[in-house]
């Protein structure tokens, strides 16, 4: 599934939808450019599953946990990752759980280490607005994908929506 979005507001109001559709154990993949929205995109989502407080981008600590009742939900930043094997030492094997959420900014920085995706999304500039792509890569991931393309409300953010 392709969007265009408008604007920050666009791009979480985005999120508040992705929200209500996350079922755990889930891993998405966070891809783009510096600036291109990857922590707005996970702000929207926090925000749509009832976070209050700050959402900072985990460029210097790599992981922002967040529990949010039933379901934890880890935001990870691999910018500054010097080596795959430093995420032995953030404990990533105990994070991956049933009642977790994996989003994960800069997975590429990862390599071998990290499990693959349930679904990759792709932000790229265009024009003042973003390109989203919404890639599934398991069942739980088109489910996401298949579940947010019936969302009626969807065209309310999207200034273009084409699904694959």
């Amino acid at each position: 599934m392709k969007l265009v979005i408008q604007g920050e507001a666009s791009q979480e109001a985005l999120g508040g939808k992705l929200a209500h559709l996350l079922r755990p154990p889930l891993i998405v993949y966070l891809e783009g450019d510096l600036g291109t929205g990857k922590t707005t995109l996970t702000r929207g989502i926090l925000r749509g599953l009832g976070h209050g407080g700050a959402v900072r981008s985990p460029t210097y600590t790599l992981l922002e946990p967040y529990d949010l009742g039933p379901l934890r939900l880890y935001h990870l930043d691999l910018y500054r990752l010097g080596d795959p094997e430093e995420l032995e030492y953030l404990g990533l094997r105990d994070l991956l759980d049933r009642d977790s959420v994996l989003f994960v900014e800069w997975p590429q920085r990862g390599g071998g280490a990290l499990p693959p995706p349930d679904l990759e999304i792709r932000l790229d500039y265009r024009g003042p607005g973003r390109a989203l792509d919404l890639v599934p890569r398991s069942p739980a991931g088109a489910e996401l994908v298949s579940a947010l393309a019936a969302d009626p409300g969807l065209a309310d953010e999207a200034t273009t929506l084409t699904a694959d």
